[in-house]
């Protein structure tokens, strides 16, 4: 499998609080996995895709330091054996497969979920976080429990054709297994989100809105008005835990 290097160089898998989303709050081991089919301007993992050498603009190329990620510096490579005998170490059974895009690496994980269900007399609970462009197969549905799709907005600077799959995203909601959370800053991005839910004909309650935030400060700021949205739509509001708790940093 293909994973996410820490700085220390360690496969980025942790045993933390599940930051957002419906199962805010759970005790859950991640696994991050590195790779993506899309390049999002304000995405905060970009370690797993912005490589030297490609084209992709991101809000934090005119930082002083920033730059673009050497490709074999920031992947570990691991049998799915050795990806279980971490995870499972923590003995916490619930597991959050994010990425980068995850559903990139389906079968791995289907082998994955096989291995860990074998290791706990309790059950296992198994999310993943994917951008909805990618419709895993029968067995990966089978086994996954509960689907976050991101799917992107405008803001995320991907053009449309790539960043949405309509009949991917109705193929995951048709499930009953998946909810769609939308970052959103701004009006326009919540006017999208609206165009959006009513296009797929989406439960409301299936619904996040989370604040875009990269600091307490701007998840308090931008809380208020997210909030409103939902309270008048029927959506819910996601908070990004995670941030509060341990800033914007790896491995948390």
């Amino acid at each position: 499998m293909k994973l996410a290097r820490m700085p220390d160089g360690e496969p980025e898998i942790f045993h933390t609080l599940q930051g957002e989303g419906r199962g805010i709050g759970l005790p859950s081991v991640f696994i991050r996995a590195s790779l993506c089919n899309l390049h999002c301007r304000w995405c905060d993992t970009d370690y797993t895709w912005n490589w030297v050498g490609t084209p992709f603009a991101h809000d934090r190329d005119a930082e002083p330091g920033y730059a673009k990620y050497r490709r074999e510096e920031q992947i570990v490579d691991l049998p799915v054996g050795a990806v279980a005998d971490r995870a499972a170490g923590y003995g916490c059974p619930n597991f959050v497969f994010t990425g980068g895009e995850p559903l990139l690496h389906e079968s791995d994980w289907v082998a994955l979920m096989v291995n860990l269900r074998g290791r706990f007399v309790e059950s296992c609970h198994f999310e993943v976080e994917t951008n909805g462009t990618q419709l895993p197969g029968a067995e990966f549905l089978a086994a996954i429990d509960q689907i976050n799709v991101s799917p992107k907005l405008g803001n995320s600077g991907v053009e449309e054709k790539l960043r949405l799959r309509p009949t991917v995203l109705r193929s995951l909601l048709e499930t009953g297994k998946a909810d769609l959370k939308f970052v959103v800053a701004t009006e326009a991005d919540l006017a999208e989100v609206d165009r959006l839910a009513t296009e797929l004909g989406v439960d409301p309650g299936r619904v996040f809105l989370m604040p875009r935030a990269t600091s307490v400060a701007e998840l308090d700021r931008a809380g208020g008005w997210v909030a409103a949205a939902c309270v008048i739509r029927g959506f819910r509001y996601s908070d990004r835990l995670h941030l509060r708790l341990f800033g914007a940093k790896r491995g948390v």
